[in-house]
């Protein structure tokens, strides 16, 4: 739309619509393809300036002294190797980095030189980094990063597209406004030749705004969304559609919102209903199940404790229903009497990532703080940009675990190893045998226990191995018992299930930090390709829980956890901290504040109007005399009755 706009009133008039496309030769830049980037190579990870070529000044991998690569740069007759790379000339300096490939005599051979960043472009650009040994992967991830297009400043778009403007603001200054901006702009905007187009648009500028994006620009990446801001974005696209009679199924719409964003979003799905739609809302969030007409309550437990109705009706009945979910749906977190004092401090100066406003704050160590604000406000610029990467820091968080469909907990966590090695020692025989992905594995689905076939067009299809059944192992390996239990039959217990199989030594002790993240009901040989976001990070929780004296750093850890999981997690929280651990906690979830010793509020608002510390101290201060949105929804949940 905001192209259509752009082909009818910008001035000069460069062509219809596809003109301002990137993605369409007629609007690209021709410098990236209409991609924005172009890749560049950091000089200083590839030289050290400070000294000189028998010095050691060249970083990149082969060229160490009196290697041979090394030998044809100092002997080329181009440079003195003993004059520091910082007093060359400016011809030496091309001549280092940029030469062209040149033939010259060296002794009584010929040889090829060439600049060092011609050999870096053509050794390690466009190479799968995966495939690089580890030290040149390393230089790569160090010396090549992806910079803005000299070409097109990032706009992805050619100079003619770029010099169309409307009230002086071309579509590469548009999409780059935060959406609340550029409704106001467009509201400007008034000419009866595409009325209805203006009008489509601003409605929809309205409900990104109404569901809480509004500090999102248009050309924001949708790799870059967090899955909650890219199901509201799918949302909006519904909200403008005139079909009724239509069932929408939500999976969890409110996962990364603040309170009061979940407000909104309940209007929003309201709104779908009055339309004369269904929605069907997945949710754990007693906010938004109080909106519904109908609830629809699973259990009694999780996994092979669960997969029953356990209560359908209206919400007055579900809170009488004795059910789990009725029981916890008035349940309230109180605020600590005491807070543990703290250890230290650790210090955030001038920060201002994104848009964060010159932030300056101080993280209390060895007690449990939560980062909190609205969505947009820049929680995660500050802990992820500021405080990640910090020595003794680990980061738990929601992105995929690196593994093939092979990998489950068990072999994750490392916990199949010792149960191996007791399969192994009570039937006299090799571990590797208990292994999948080793000599034990069926031959016919190569352990997966799974035979995939390609369908060409459609998508490739699964189906249980017939020779092993499903069980992944020989039927050799099946014969040999733990205990009662053959290998397949272990990997399909539950983890609490495990943890009483294997109460002590090395996998007892893995088996119980996985039950005490809440992890009890999956199964330990269950596809880590099944895992929510939630679970994946609390996996990797349980991983590095081992490491004593750590700040750990949990990235909204409520994510897909019921009501009575919330308690199991504060639990585990205080564990941590009372083990000798800092925790910081990035997270909206009232039980989660009222549970801090300590509490670092973003905002006022999201983008442009957040980045900004609106408040630091105890969670009872801020309902005392908070005056933010976080306090108000605080105050509200600790003050009900």
């Amino acid at each position: 739309m905001l192209r259509i706009i752009f082909s009818r009133l910008a001035e000069p008039h460069v062509g219809s619509a596809s003109a301002f496309s990137f993605n369409m030769a007629e609007g690209m830049c021709p410098e990236c393809e209409g991609l924005g980037k172009a890749t560049e190579i950091d000089v200083d990870e590839v030289v050290d300036r400070e000294l000189s070529l028998n010095e050691g000044a060249i970083k990149a991998p082969g060229y160490a002294v009196d290697s041979w690569p090394w030998q044809i740069v100092a002997g080329s007759g181009l440079f003195d190797p003993d004059v520091k790379l910082r007093d060359f000339t400016e011809q030496q300096w091309a001549d280092l980095l940029h030469k062209p490939a040149t033939k010259f005599k060296y002794g009584n051979n010929n040889f090829t030189y060439e600049g060092l960043l011609v050999r870096v472009r053509r050794g390690y650009l466009g190479k799968d980094r995966e495939s690089m040994q580890p030290g040149a992967r390393a230089f790569a991830d160090r010396a090549i990063r992806l910079a803005p297009c000299p070409a097109c400043g990032g706009a992805r778009l050619n100079e003619a597209a770029l010099a169309a403007k409307i009230d002086g603001r071309n579509i590469a200054d548009c999409s780059a406004m935060q959406v609340n901006d550029l409704a106001d702009f467009i509201r400007g905007i008034d000419d009866p030749r595409i009325g209805p187009v203006l009008e489509s648009l601003r409605s929809t500028l309205d409900s990104l705004v109404e569901i809480g994006l509004g500090y999102l620009s248009l050309d924001r990446e949708s790799a870059t969304l967090s899955g909650g801001e890219a199901q509201r974005v799918k949302m909006v696209r519904h909200l403008n559609s005139s079909l009724t009679d239509v069932t929408y199924v939500f999976d969890e719409p409110t996962a990364g919102l603040h309170p009061h964003d979940i407000q909104r979003m309940n209007r929003l799905l309201l709104a779908l209903c009055d339309k004369g739609n269904t929605v069907l809302v997945v949710e754990h969030k007693p906010e938004t199940i109080a909106i519904a007409d109908h609830v629809v309550d699973l259990g009694p437990g999780a996994g092979t404790a669960g997969g029953q109705i356990c209560y359908s009706g209206n919400l007055s009945g579900l809170r009488a229903s004795g059910t789990l979910t009725g029981r916890y749906l008035d349940h309230r977190v109180r605020l600590r009497e005491s807070f543990r004092r703290p250890a230290g401090q650790l210090p955030i100066r001038n920060a201002t990532l994104h848009n964060l406003r010159d932030v300056s704050v101080d993280i209390p160590l060895g007690v449990l703080t939560v980062v909190t604000g609205v969505a947009g406000s820049g929680k995660s610029s500050l802990i992820h940009g500021h405080v990640a990467g910090r020595d003794g820091v680990v980061v738990a968080d929601q992105s995929p675990i690196r593994g093939s469909r092979r990998s489950n907990p068990a072999t994750y966590t490392g916990v199949l190893d010792p149960i191996r090695t007791a399969f192994a020692k009570a039937n006299g025989v090799k571990a590797g045998l208990f292994s999948a992905n080793s000599e034990g594995a069926c031959p016919a689905c190569k352990g997966i226990g799974l035979i995939y076939t390609d369908l060409a067009m459609m998508a490739e299809v699964a189906s249980v191995c017939e020779t092993c059944e499903g069980k992944r192992f020989t039927a050799e390996v099946l014969t040999y018992r733990l205990r009662g239990k053959n290998i397949s039959e272990v990997l399909e217990m539950p983890i609490s299930e495990a943890r009483d199989f294997f109460p002590t030594g090395q996998a007892g002790t893995i088996l119980d930090r996985l039950v005490s993240v809440g992890l009890g009901y999956l199964g330990l040989g269950q596809p880590l390709t099944t895992l929510s976001g939630g679970e994946r990070q609390r996996l990797k929780l349980a991983i590095n829980m081992a490491r004593n004296g750590t700040t750990y750093v949990l990235d909204e850890p409520t994510t897909g956890l019921h009501l009575a999981d919330v308690d199991q997690l504060l639990s585990l929280l205080d564990r941590l901290v009372d083990d000798g651990n800092t925790v910081i906690v990035i997270e909206h979830h009232q039980a989660v504040m009222a549970h801090a010793d300590w509490i670092i509020d973003l905002g006022p608002g999201a983008g442009h109007d957040g980045g900004q510390v609106v408040f630091s101290g105890t969670p009872a201060d801020l309902v005392a005399n908070g005056s933010s949105l976080t306090a108000i929804h605080l105050r509200d949940y600790v003050n009900r009755p």
